[in-house]
């Protein structure tokens, strides 16, 4: 179900706040996950990264649900670069609802290179989080069920009994491009949901493969 830009302001606030706290280094991003496809709903300090409104998501599947830190819904201080290949601290927190389910996620994205003649603040902030193995069953099982929510806002959007061969093409592809098939189970789901065969989405894969 589809969330209304009120229930997001006070995460907006809270971006606001990071980011005159720590500078122009630092973007804050919100997404709003019940939209994939566009969900960058507010970005500030963007010029780090390049975030623009109504862009996807980019790290949520490979450097945070996949990552040994994830826990209590979140990841602090994983390691991406921007555009330049310039390193990126950056952390996720995800939001969920009133009922639990997850609407969004919270990204911090803080730029390095500036703070290289800051010789203890760089050695603090260089520091990224140590990768350890999930603890427990409940976090794998987690991270199966927001894939399984990220997938159906994904497709919601669909008329999937009247959707051509080429349409469904392009929905893999997107749920490639961000990791989603690097979840346990994704392919199943996506073929239900698709209503094909788990044959035919490793065919779109490598179609797709073969197009690039």
């Amino acid at each position: 179900m589809l969330v209304s830009i009120e229930f997001f302001n006070p995460y907006i606030t809270a971006a606001k706040m990071i980011a005159k706290t720590f500078g122009r280094n630092c973007e804050v991003v919100v997404h709003d996950l019940t939209t994939p496809q566009n969900s960058v709903i507010f970005a500030v300090n963007n010029h780090v990264t390049g975030r623009k409104v109504g862009q996807s998501f980019d790290h949520l599947i490979r450097e945070v649900l996949l990552s040994g830190q994830f826990n209590e819904d979140f990841v602090a201080g994983y390691e991406t670069s921007d555009h330049n290949k310039e390193s990126i601290k950056s952390s996720t927190s995800l939001i969920r609802d009133g009922s639990g389910k997850v609407k969004g996620a919270l990204c911090i994205n803080y730029r390095l290179n500036s703070l290289s003649h800051v010789q203890e603040f760089v050695e603090d902030m260089m520091t990224f989080g140590e990768e350890t193995k999930p603890t427990a069953e409940v976090q794998r099982d987690n991270v199966v069920e927001i894939a399984d929510e990220i997938i159906d806002s994904i497709i919601k959007g669909y008329d999937v009994e009247h959707l051509k061969r080429k349409e469904k093409i392009q929905i893999v592809k997107f749920m490639d491009e961000k990791g989603i098939f690097l979840i346990k189970g994704a392919i199943d789901k996506v073929a239900e949901k698709l209503n094909t065969s788990r044959v035919t989405i490793y065919s779109y894969l490598d179609e797709i493969k073969k197009g690039e």
